[in-house]
This record gives C-alpha cells, sequence and structure tokens, in this order.
C-alpha cells in the first residue's frame, strides 16, 4: 500500500461534475478528505444522482430512496483505509436549502461526514453520535466552518 492517501474523485455526469465544481474545486475537496484523515490508503468519493443513491441504498441498506450520503468501508486498521463514499447531489442540494446553509458547507460537511464512516464511526447509538458530531463539528471549524448542528 501507498504511504500516503490516495483521493480518487468520481462524478456519475458532466452534469454533476460542472455543478460540484461551482461549490468545490477537486484540491478543495481532497483538503477536505485529508483533514478528515490521517490515514494511508485511498478514498474513492463519487458523486451521483438520485436515481444511483436510491438503487444503492435499497441494495445496500433496505432504504428506498435517495440519501445524502453512503459510505463503504472496505479496510480499516490502526494506519490505513480503503473505502467508498457515495454523495447524492441533489439530496445535498435539497438539503442545504431547506436546512438554510450555502452548497458549501453541506458539501463539507458530508464529506467530513463520510470520512469519519470511512474509519468506523457511527451514529446508531446516541453516545458514538455526540462524539462523530463532536468531531465533525471541531473539524469543520479548523476548515472554517460553522457548526452544522445549530441553526443558520
Amino acid at each position: 500500500m501507498s504511504s500516503k492517501l490516495q483521493i480518487d474523485i468520481q462524478f456519475a455526469s458532466p452534469a454533476i461534475e460542472a455543478a460540484i465544481n461551482q461549490v468545490a474545486s477537486n484540491t478543495l475537496l481532497k483538503k477536505w478528505i485529508k483533514a478528515a484523515t490521517n490515514k494511508v490508503g485511498l478514498i474513492t468519493i463519487r458523486f451521483v444522482n438520485s436515481a444511483e443513491s436510491k438503487k444503492m441504498n435499497a441494495s445496500y441498506r433496505k432504504q428506498d430512496k435517495a440519501t445524502n450520503v453512503l459510505t463503504f468501508p472496505y479496510a480499516l486498521d490502526k494506519a490505513s483505509l480503503n473505502a467508498d463514499i457515495i454523495l447524492c447531489l441533489p439530496v445535498i442540494q435539497k438539503e442545504a436549502k431547506v436546512q438554510g446553509k450555502t452548497m458549501k458547507s453541506h458539501l463539507a460537511h458530508l464529506v467530513i461526514h463520510g470520512c469519519l464512516h470511512a474509519q468506523g464511526h457511527d451514529h446508531e447509538i446516541s453516545k458514538q453520535a455526540l462524539k462523530m458530531e463532536a468531531l465533525e463539528i471541531k473539524l469543520l471549524k479548523e476548515l472554517g466552518f460553522a457548526n452544522p448542528y445549530t441553526p443558520q
């Protein structure tokens, strides 16, 4: 395995790529990912439409709806990881609007959120959720973003 974190950024279509590039460059996306982990390995981040997100969410989580982020960790140990993070652009855009957040801040939050899931963090149990949220808030603050859990 490489001695650094490799990041592969994919877009399901040119339209999705153009929309994401208006919000965050690949360099900025990589900065957010690197801020969320000090491990080596590979993270693939893929931006998809609602249909692809819904299909994956139904297949892997038995939920028949599109979702903002899906994380698939394949390998994780103390020093390295290998994971895919799927982000659904239409869901993220809708959530940002409904929550009164900028698309950039919401996208940064969900990239961080997916990276933390890739490292074994979870939010199904209240105690774990509080720990994960505190880490998200800390990382986002270091990147210049407001607390995503307080009304904007």
